[in-house]
C-alpha cells in the first residue's frame, strides 16, 4: 500500500513557474513507476508526465514537453513537477501516481494503482 500526498499547487500568472512535490509513504516508493496527472472542470484526467522506478526514463504529454520537468528523490520518497511557462490552459487539479510497473512509462490512467487527493494549480491570463 502507498499513499501519496501532493502539495505545491496555487495561483500564478501566465509565464510563471511553480514546482509540485508529491511525497510517498511505504518502503517501496522506489519500486514504482510515478506519474503526474491532471484534470480540468469538465475534462478527463490526461497524463502529464512519468518517471521510471529510477528516474533513468522520462516522459511528456506534447502539450507540457519543454515546460514541465519530472523527477524524483526515492531517499526521500518523493516525486516532482517543476512547471515553468506556464498558460491559462494549464489551470487543472494535477494528481500524482503510483504505477507497480517500475520500469515502464504508461499514460493510461487505468494503469496506476495508488494516486494521491490532488493539489489545484490556477494560471491566470
Amino acid at each position: 500500500q502507498v499513499q501519496l500526498v501532493e502539495s505545491g499547487g496555487g495561483l500564478v500568472q501566465a509565464g510563471g513557474s511553480l514546482r509540485l512535490s508529491c511525497a510517498a509513504s511505504g518502503r517501496t516508493f522506489s519500486n514504482y513507476a510515478m506519474g503526474w496527472f491532471r484534470q480540468a472542470p469538465g475534462k478527463e484526467r490526461e497524463y502529464v508526465a512519468g518517471v521510471t522506478w529510477n528516474g533513468g526514463d522520462t516522459g511528456y504529454a506534447d502539450s507540457v514537453k519543454g515546460r514541465f520537468t519530472i523527477s524524483r528523490d526515492n531517499a526521500k520518497n518523493t516525486v516532482y513537477l517543476q512547471m515553468n511557462s506556464l498558460k491559462p490552459e494549464d489551470t487543472a487539479v494535477y494528481y500524482c501516481a503510483a504505477d507497480l510497473a517500475g520500469h515502464l512509462l504508461r499514460a493510461a490512467p487505468y494503469e496506476y494503482a495508488y494516486w494521491g487527493q490532488g493539489t489545484q494549480v490556477a494560471v491566470s491570463s
